[in-house]
């Protein structure tokens, strides 16, 4: 791609709405999607964010903007990752630099920062459901508009958006679904017939005459409703013999497709052609993720959410010379290559993202043991659940928000009949600039009111691999929760270490207060004692290691000061400080004053990490903050 598109901006800069599109030229719109791509590659390479998707729906995004009346029609984008050519189509070219960034607009639809925003997205496979309720109560309005829903081929695999086909079929309400398919095979794309065939079929003069021909056979007396029976057989038969659609057709969708995603020409078309046609709809467009990016096109997994990177490379930018230090999510990866070498029982399971939860090398190393369910947290968790009745040992590893789409599954399938399950829960607490969609700051609290359930979190990475080696040797379901991004450089243990259930480690005593720290909140408690011991007072911090079940010595080892801060990254309500406070109460204890530090009652928004914690406190200095205010003001 030239930069000749960006340095001119002839027509990106003079699109405020998507009204300013309507009146180009199809070459024009051709010069437009140039632009656009140019746009994003140069934005993201600064901000981070999801390239590839956005650069695979270029096309798509600017010809539902030409062809439907937005914001009156509604676009509701499944996981929102897309969605980049949306914003710059819909009034926020201007702000389009801040993408992702504090204070700045974010990388998915939000209905407060837009009105062209129809749902708040992050998670996927919701466009189909909420498209459907949007369009139910339009209907119970009296307002005669037009719903889209785009979903991608990944996010049709859950659950979800299959149980809002089945729906929307069943109440034959004016839906328009397009299925953005980038990758997966749902059918087999039988050419270019087939793609003319639906085109020609929806078309409005065939349309009309299909309706002129139906109420001719209609007025034949005694037998036109049944040649008109055996006509709409003999249709479908046709179209089921031509085109990929059958699966749709199904669940009563009429199904064009498939299209070329990539041209303007079809997919207006096709879009167009919606008008004459009633009921639910999907369009099947064929797309490919990092479009007009060599880089992206090459290695679309790698591109699909990238932080910065040289345009001109595709590659990240060099870093400072410094020891290299191995992410949480890698030691993870490797820790589980090294204890399946060992144990031929163990099993790895995740959610349509092996890449991101370090399990690449371990797929390919042990491809019987296993498995990528797609986007499919709940069938991940009940098929674990499965293994481990037969005596197998399996990891569910899935980001932390994520798991939290299977809360039903861990209650049911795994914490009732107290099966041996393991779920590694990477990007627990704050993640950064996907913003308040993908932190992961409530597992402690619905994880910690199940029974069975045992929730661990490491110091460090070498306790990483401690914890996974005692989850596995536990009888009933663990969740270990570890942060995002780098470890902290320890070194790591030979030998794994069967750590003693629930019992907390005592890293440094003190007189004056005890801080007792989570997972990610140790490190820097660590630091915040050392440094208030400069100004006189003497810290104790505790790593509690576990949030359940929970270690009766803490009130033994708070008493000599009667001061606990408790610090972890979570929401307060409900976590491992409530925990200590109930544990507190059934001991009796009346003479130790809590105070808890965490995540306060509300969606963290997007940021870099190193802000956002020190923003709700939980750094060092909010730390020795809160426990020199403790100490002073009792």
């Amino acid at each position: 791609m030239s930069e000749s598109g960006s340095e001119k901006g002839s027509l990106l800069n003079s699109i405020e709405s998507p009204a300013d599109i309507k009146g180009l030229s199809l070459n024009q719109l051709q010069d437009l999607a140039e632009e656009i791509r140019w746009k994003i590659i140069e934005t993201t390479s600064k901000t981070g964010g999801h390239l590839a998707p956005s650069l695979g729906t270029v096309e798509l995004s600017i010809a539902l903007h030409y062809v439907f009346d937005t914001p009156r029609d509604k676009i509701i984008w499944d996981v929102g990752h897309q969605a980049y050519t949306h914003k710059l189509l819909t009034g926020r070219r201007k702000q389009f630099h801040t993408l992702r960034t504090y204070g700045g607009i974010s990388g998915f639809p939000k209905r407060a920062e837009s009105p062209y925003d129809a749902f708040d997205t992050g998670h996927s496979s919701t466009s189909i459901s909420a498209g459907l309720g949007i369009s139910t109560a339009k209907c119970l309005k009296g307002e005669k508009r037009k719903v889209i829903s785009v979903i991608g081929d990944g996010s049709m695999t859950g659950g979800m958006a299959f149980e809002g086909l089945n729906q929307a079929g069943h109440t034959e309400k004016d839906l328009i679904v397009v299925l953005n398919d980038n990758a997966m095979s749902i059918a087999p794309n039988v050419g270019a017939f087939s793609s003319f065939l639906s085109r020609k079929m929806t078309g409005k003069r065939f349309v009309n005459f299909k309706k002129d021909l139906e109420n001719f056979i209609k007025s034949l007396p005694g037998v036109g409703e049944n040649i008109l029976n055996f006509a709409r057989k003999s249709e479908d038969s046709f179209l089921a013999f031509f085109t990929p659609g059958m699966m749709f057709e199904a669940f009563k969708f009429k199904y064009i497709g498939p299209i070329q995603g990539h041209r303007l020409d079809r997919l207006i078309e096709a879009f167009g052609n919606t008008e004459n046609l009633h009921g639910p709809i999907l369009i099947h467009v064929l797309t490919q993720k990092g479009k007009g990016y060599e880089f992206a096109e090459k290695d679309p997994a790698h591109f699909h959410g990238v932080g910065s990177f040289d345009v001109l490379t595709g590659a990240p930018p060099p870093k400072k010379p410094t020891k290299s230090v191995p992410s949480y999510t890698s030691v993870f990866g490797k820790t589980m290559m090294d204890l399946a070498s060992r144990n031929d029982r163990l099993f790895a399971i995740t959610a349509a993202m092996p890449e991101g939860t370090g399990l690449t090398a371990y797929a390919k190393a042990f491809p019987r043991r296993f498995l990528d369910v797609g986007i499919a947290e709940q069938h991940a968790v009940t098929f674990a659940a499965g293994l481990a009745t037969e005596g197998f040992h399996p990891v569910v590893a899935i980001y932390s928000t994520f798991l939290q789409r299977a809360f039903d599954q861990i209650i049911h399938d795994v914490c009732l009949p107290n099966l041996p399950v393991v779920f590694a829960l990477d990007r627990g607490g704050v993640v950064g600039e996907d913003g308040p969609t993908h932190h992961g700051q409530f597992d402690v609290s619905y994880l910690r009111s199940l029974p069975n359930m045992t929730i661990m979190a490491p110091k460090d990475e070498n306790e990483l691999r401690h914890m996974l080696f005692t989850a596995l040797n536990h009888s009933g379901p663990v969740a270990i929760r570890y942060p995002r991004g780098s470890g902290l450089g320890v070194p790591l243990d030979d030998e794994y270490q069967n750590l003693p259930m629930g019992e907390i480690e005592i890293l440094r005593e003190g007189k004056d207060i005890q801080v007792l720290a989570f997972g990610s909140m140790v490190y820097p408690s660590l630091e915040a004692a050392r440094l208030l011991e400069e100004e006189g007072l003497s810290v104790g911090v505790l790593n509690c290691r576990f949030a359940k079940p929970m270690d009766k010595k803490i009130a033994a080892l708070a008493a000599p000061s009667g001061r606990l801060l408790v610090v972890e990254e979570n929401v307060r309500m409900g976590g491992l400080g409530g925990g200590v406070l109930e544990l507190l109460n059934d001991m009796g204890e009346r003479d130790i004053m809590v105070k808890r530090m965490g995540i306060p009652d509300l969606f963290v928004e997007q940021g870099p990490v190193g802000l956002l914690l020190k923003n709700l406190g939980l750094d060092a200095e909010g730390i020795m903050k809160e426990a020199r205010d403790f100490c002073q003001k009792t």
